[in-house]
C-alpha cells in the first residue's frame, strides 16, 4: 500500500512496485491514478490525516506500507498502531533532520554563522537535531525517532531524501533557472563562485530504493540521493543545455548580495553530499538515474505547467517560498551597478 500515491515521489514508486511484481493499493486524496501506472494497481481515497480512513484503507491488512506524507511523531504512532496489520514500512523523511558537530542545522541557516558544516560525505551516523514541532527538521526527526525506537513491532526504513526533482513537484528548483530562461533573461549571478552543492534526489532514485526496500526489510535510515551532486553552475548549463540557451553567469565569490540576487535554491555557502554507501551495502542499491538524465523530463514538465499561465498561478507554492528570487527588478539593478 503506497499512501501519497499521486504525490511526485509517490507516482514513480508505485510504477517501480508494480514493475517488481507486487499486487499495489495507490491510496491518496483524490483516489486517483497516474496514466503510467499498470492496469492492476488499485486505487483507493483516504487522507492521511484521518486515522480512521487510513485504517480502512489497510483493511485486513499489507505485506508493505509505504507512507510518502509522514510528518511528525503523531503520524508515527498512528502507523506503529497498525504493526498488527503491516508487515513493514517504508518512509519518507529528509537531510533536514542532520545537525553538525557545532549543533547547526537548516534550522539556524538564518543566522549568522548558522549554516551546518557537514563531513564531505555526509553519512547515517551524523546526528540529528532534537525532535520538537518547531521546524520541518525536527518534526521530521520525531517521526523518526519514533519509528526507530519502535522497530520491533514495525520495521521501517526510513529514506532521508536530497534535494528532490522530477515532474509534479509543487516546488521545482529547476523552475529558478526555467523561468529565467523562458522570459528572455541572458545573465544571471551565481554566488559562491557557483560551486555551491545540495545533493539533488531524482524521484527514480528514490522509488528504487523504495522497491528495494520493500523486498528487504529491517529498521533502519537511509540516505536517498543521486549519484552523483553536481555544481550550480552544473546544474544551469545542464538545465540551458536543455532548453538551447546561452546565458551569461556573474559569479560572485562571497554570499548573495540580497535575498533577491543570486540565492537560487541550491545556493549554500558549504557544500552538502551525502554518501549512499549503507543503502548500497544493505539494500544492494544502485543508482538508476545521474542528475541530467532526467532533466529533459523535468524542464518539460515545468515549461507545461507554465504554458499560458502566471508562474505565481502555476506555482503558488513556489512564490510563497521563494518569490525574492524572482525579483528581476532587484536583480537588474544589481547587474547594471558599476560594481557588477
Amino acid at each position: 500500500m503506497v499512501v501519497g500515491a499521486t504525490g511526485q515521489i509517490g507516482r514513480a514508486a508505485v510504477g517501480a512496485l508494480a514493475g517488481d511484481g507486487w499486487e499495489v493499493t495507490a491510496v491518496s486524496r483524490s483516489g486517483g491514478r497516474d496514466e503510467s501506472w499498470p492496469a492492476e494497481v488499485r486505487t483507493a481515497r483516504a487522507d492521511r490525516a484521518d486515522h480512521a480512513a487510513l485504517a480502512a484503507a489497510v483493511g485486513d491488512g499489507c505485506e508493505v506500507l509505504v507512507d510518502m506524507v509522514a510528518y511528525g511523531p503523531a503520524h508515527a504512532r498512528q502507523l506503529v498502531s497498525l504493526a498488527d496489520r503491516v508487515g513493514s514500512a517504508v518512509v519518507i523523511s529528509s537531510v533536514s533532520v542532520y545537525e553538525d558537530g557545532k549543533g547547526r542545522s537548516f534550522d539556524t541557516q538564518g543566522e549568522p554563522d548558522g549554516f551546518p558544516e557537514y563531513p564531505v560525505p555526509l553519512t547515517e551516523d551524523q546526528r540529528t537535531v532534537t525532535p520538537g514541532d518547531t521546524s520541518y527538521s525536527t518534526r521530521k526527526a520525531g517521526l523518526e525517532r519514533e519509528l526507530l525506537a519502535a522497530g520491533g513491532r514495525l520495521p521501517t526504513t526510513l529514506l532521508r531524501a536530497g534535494a528532490i526533482h522530477g515532474p509534479h513537484c509543487r516546488t521545482p528548483r529547476e523552475l529558478y533557472f526555467v523561468k529565467r530562461n523562458l522570459d528572455g533573461r541572458t545573465r544571471r549571478v551565481l554566488p559562491f563562485g557557483g560551486r555551491s552543492r545540495f545533493h539533488p534526489a531524482s524521484v527514480h532514485n528514490i522509488a528504487e530504493l523504495i522497491r528495494l526496500a520493500a523486498a528487504r526489510p529491517g529498521t533502519r535510515a537511509l540516505n536517498a540521493v543521486d549519484p552523483d551532486a553536481p555544481t550550480v553552475a552544473e546544474i544551469a548549463a545542464a538545465i540551458d543545455a536543455v532548453m538551447g540557451v546561452e546565458a551569461e553567469t556573474v559569479l560572485l565569490d562571497g554570499p548573495p548580495p540580497s535575498p533577491a540576487v543570486g540565492d537560487t535554491p541550491w545556493s549554500v555557502p558549504v557544500p552538502v553530499v551525502c554518501d549512499m554507501g549503507a543503502a548500497e551495502r544493505e539494500l544492494g542499491y544502485h543508482a538508476v538515474v545521474r542528475y541530467a538524465d532526467r532533466l529533459p523530463e523535468t524542464v518539460a514538465w515545468i515549461e507545461g505547467q507554465l504554458a499560458g499561465r502566471d508562474w505565481r498561478e502555476a506555482y503558488p507554492k513556489m512564490f510563497q517560498t521563494y518569490g525574492d528570487l524572482f525579483d528581476y527588478a532587484a536583480e537588474d539593478a544589481y547587474l547594471d551597478s558599476p560594481g557588477a
